[in-house]
């Protein structure tokens, strides 16, 4: 943490931050009264929903930013292909002369609610309960969402006219269909979009109490394998024995993707150890609900493992279920396989690397296809860049304990696009999560205290950039 004098007062800045605080406290009941409306909005961008809740979901965060003063605040949309997007909320504040531009984005849209019969609340009821609000959204991301317009507000009722950094609201509408639509938007409205600084509010803290700045994201491939052994089914007596059934074989290719200890066994894929903060088994344990029986793959910190090295899942099976079931050698199965990539990495090499191996290890020479899905960059972000120096700082402000520099094991595809389109931006990855936040689960949360911490540290971080006067 970066000690401040008793004043509050950093030297050399004017940046009070107790008054900040005070002024982040005065608005907290409204900021998390609007968070519980937001969350009543079953905004969701999947095709087997309602869009009109996500056309309401967008109209509801556009009345908010124009309750901040903002003017310039607009509905939008961009298509690629035959897919139209979900609706983007935008709004502006222009900068003063010599002062940065900061875009501000989270995402407005949420997961599906999944099996109700696993809430202890209503989903779209926001509950508090314990310290923590309950409900879907409630943390990812409507959360951060309000840590945008808490921060506005309290900079307002401090500093006022004072504040001079231009700040753009990019408040998505499709982020958990995947962002199918997230290049073009750019593309569309890359100038109206540009800024100095990208702080992203979609990830999360190391644990309750302890902030975190997340620098680095695993970058994501995922893909499709058939395995077909059969012209059709046949009679699992009359001729199983010479033909093993396709799910068999399938799981013999699947087990080729990792070695005896759980490490990815595909080569050509980049793993690195480094020196990353400690994540104690322990902790990780509780953190994941791993089973007590249940060895952990891999070797090396648990860190890098998460954060350093590649992961390979199987998310999708298509076979025929037990109920369903037969006395049949099933002819053909498939499997959608989710691959994580180790920051360096790049994806195309992955993807083909993840070919050649499936390719090597057709098993009994069944007919193996294999179908490229989706592809993202890894992320690592440069910690000694100006922007990334303030957001550290005002995490250890708000928190009153030093934040941790921690990767994230997921993957936020759309920074790859921000990373090109907007090369001189510093991209901060903020976020108001923990470790029970329990995001796109039944049962998602958020803490409170730690939300008026995030509020607090982003209304510090814009204060120190409206300070320097540049990023």
């Amino acid at each position: 943490m970066t000690s401040t004098p008793d004043s509050a007062v950093l030297p050399g800045s004017g940046i009070d931050v107790d008054a900040l605080a005070r002024a982040v406290d005065a608005r907290m009941g409204e900021t998390i009264s609007t968070l519980k409306e937001l969350v009543a909005i079953p905004g969701i961008a999947w095709a087997a929903f309602d869009p009109a809740e996500l056309t309401r979901s967008a109209e509801a965060v556009a009345a908010v930013l124009r309750g901040l003063g903002l003017t310039d605040v607009q509905i939008l949309s961009a298509a690629s292909g035959d897919t139209r997007g979900g609706p983007a909320v935008v709004a502006r504040r222009p900068a003063a002369p010599g002062k940065p531009t900061v875009l501000l984005y989270a995402h407005h849209d949420v997961q599906p609610p999944g099996d109700r019969r696993l809430w202890t609340t209503e989903p779209f009821t926001a509950t508090e309960s314990g310290g923590r609000l309950y409900g879907r959204g409630a943390a990812d991301d409507k959360a951060g969402i309000m840590v945008h317009a808490g921060a506005l507000s309290a900079l307002l009722d401090a500093v006022g006219d004072d504040f001079g950094v231009g700040l753009t609201f990019f408040i998505e509408g499709e982020e958990e269909a995947g962002s199918p639509t997230f290049r073009a938007f750019l593309e569309a409205h890359r100038e109206l979009l540009r800024a100095d600084v990208i702080v992203v509010a979609d990830s999360g803290n190391w644990k309750v109490g302890v902030p975190a700045l997340t620098t680095s994201l695993r970058g994501l491939v995922d893909a499709t394998v058939e395995v077909r052994v059969l012209g059709h089914a046949v009679h699992s007596g009359m001729f199983g024995g010479p033909v093993l059934d396709a799910p068999t074989l399938l799981a013999r290719l699947i087990a080729t993707f990792h070695d005896d200890d759980g490490a990815v066994a595909v080569h050509g894929l980049v793993a690195r150890d480094t020196d990353a903060v400690d994540y104690p088994e322990a902790d990780f344990r509780r953190d994941s609900s791993v089973l007590d029986s249940v060895r952990l793959a891999g070797s090396g910190r648990i860190a890098d493992r998460l954060w350093n090295k590649p992961a390979l899942s199987i998310i999708g099976m298509d076979v025929p279920s037990v109920e369903l079931s037969s006395n049949t050698l099933v002819p053909a199965a498939k499997a959608k396989i989710s691959l994580r990539l180790a920051p360096g990495q790049d994806p195309g090499a992955a993807m083909d690397a993840l070919a050649d191996h499936i390719r090597r290890h057709a098993p009994f020479g069944a007919q193996v296809e294999f179908t490229p899905g989706e592809q993202g960059s890894a992320f690592a972000a440069d910690t000694a860049a100006p922007a990334a120096e303030a957001a550290l700082w005002a995490l250890g402000e708000a928190w009153g304990t030093a934040p941790v520099q921690a990767g994230m094991g997921g993957s936020i595809p759309f920074i790859a696009d921000l990373t090109e389109l907007y090369p001189q931006a510093q991209i901060l990855i903020t976020g108001v999560e923990d470790p029970d936040s329990r995001a796109h689960s039944a049962n998602e949360s958020l803490h409170l205290a730690d939300f008026r911490n995030a509020v607090l540290a982003e209304a510090l971080l814009l204060a120190r950039l409206n300070a320097r006067g540049g990023a």
